[in-house]
């Protein structure tokens, strides 16, 4: 394979050049597509910004639209890949950051390649919104730590080899500070994974319980009590997954229930017209907006206008799927989909009336309820003022429980 010297300037002729190379020799329709993406992973083609040796080339983010658009091009696309979201949408960025050698050349290849499976055990029942109000505890054990507490709402978890965690690790200290990330292997013993059914008849998500778990610590991400820290990376890169994905114009539940209007002209009324034309404006507005911040994070780090893309997902999936049932009537209220299954993804254009309903009502809560974010865009975007916090220098374990 021929490719542009180490060191070369990295331009998107050049990247679109280095794929071309790359597909003559690794033909995707008839290369594994593990054994492609491992080799395209050593080619520094899979996330080009991140450092050469680890699935980069050391390239300005920019250029991954390139790469990507170029695969696509040439052939190759993912199949498979739903599980995988929260490995390369959450755990990746956190561990380029925070991870050190050692842990980026464990884990970033295979995570890359689907090999190893991903969770995340942040949220508990005992915390509510306030991820910081966190219960769980890891306690120094040795070289390690021992953990012991709930998680909840964790998708993947029946299937992952490893989570992100984090924990409580000094109760003294004010909640924010007290807490350390972790990343935990879910085969050890002690993990008890059982699955969550939902409204929808599904077991999308788990409830996790930790029974004295032991974590090495060569395992902590970030250094002791800056697990808040090192969580914000994931946080704000897991609600531009669920939020800033492209869509094509009247893409997502907006292009459904034009379909419904556009075919079904006897249930068309007035009042739905104004209210479908209202929607299909916001959809609009909403998709211009997620453009706008994806190539704002072509340039640098997710920040806090992930959680404005993220609630506005929330807000009109609920909407549009609420204005669905309203147009079908009687019709929209039979379901048929109460079955329990243990689905890794949610393509929810392609399923029934009455279980895109059921299921956007959950919108507003994964990834970070709707009412944080609020917050996180009346302060930070914004730049109103902070609502008063009485527990700010209160040490944890002070706190009503």
């Amino acid at each position: 394979m021929t490719t542009a010297p180490a060191g070369a300037s990295l331009d998107a002729p050049a990247l679109r050049q280095r794929v071309a190379d790359f597909v003559a020799e690794h033909d995707p329709a008839t290369t594994d597509q593990r054994e492609f993406l491992a080799a395209r992973f050593d080619a520094g083609l899979a996330w080009v910004h991140f450092p050469e040796g680890e699935g980069g080339l050391g390239a300005p983010r920019a250029l991954q639209s390139v790469v990507d658009e170029e695969f696509e091009r040439l052939g190759y696309t993912p199949v498979g890949r739903e599980g995988l979201v929260i490995g390369l949408g959450m755990a990746a960025p956190t561990i380029l950051a925070f991870g050190t050698s050692e842990q980026r050349a464990r884990y970033l290849k295979p995570l890359y390649t689907g090999e190893e499976v991903w969770c995340q055990l942040f949220s508990e029942p005992g915390a509510g919104s306030d991820l910081a109000a966190l219960g769980t505890r890891a306690v120094r054990d040795g070289d390690g730590w021992t953990v012991t507490g709930q998680k909840v709402w964790t998708s993947l978890a029946h299937r992952a080899d490893f989570a992100i965690l984090v924990a409580r690790t000094d109760p003294d200290v004010p909640k924010h500070k007290g807490i350390t990330y972790f990343i935990c292997d879910m085969s050890t013993d002690g993990v008890d994974v059982r699955a969550l059914r939902q409204i929808t008849g599904e077991a999308e998500f788990n409830e996790v319980y930790l029974n004295d778990v032991r974590i090495p610590d060569t395992q902590r991400l970030g250094d002791e009590g800056e697990g808040w820290r090192v969580a914000q990376t994931t946080l704000m890169n897991e609600r531009v997954s669920i939020g800033g994905y492209p869509e094509p114009r009247e893409g997502g539940l907006i292009a459904v229930v034009s379909h419904i209007w556009r075919t079904r002209p006897e249930l068309r009324t007035p009042g739905l017209h104004d209210a479908l034309m209202r929607l299909w404006v916001d959809a609009e507005a909403a998709r211009l907006t997620k453009e706008r911040l994806r190539q704002q994070l072509a340039i640098g780090q997710p920040g806090p206008e992930g959680s404005a893309a993220k609630f506005s997902f929330s807000r009109l999936n609920q909407e549009i799927s609420g204005l669905e049932l309203e147009m079908l009537g009687g019709e929209g209220l039979t379901y048929d989909d109460w079955t329990f299954r243990r689905p890794e993804g949610v393509e929810m254009a392609k399923r029934s009336a009455g279980f895109r309903y059921l299921r956007s009502k959950g919108n507003s809560i994964e990834g970070g309820t709707s009412e944080i974010l609020r917050n996180i865009i009346a302060e930070r975007v914004l730049g109103l003022p902070a609502e008063p916090r009485v527990d700010k220098d209160v040490a944890w374990k002070d706190l009503p429980k």
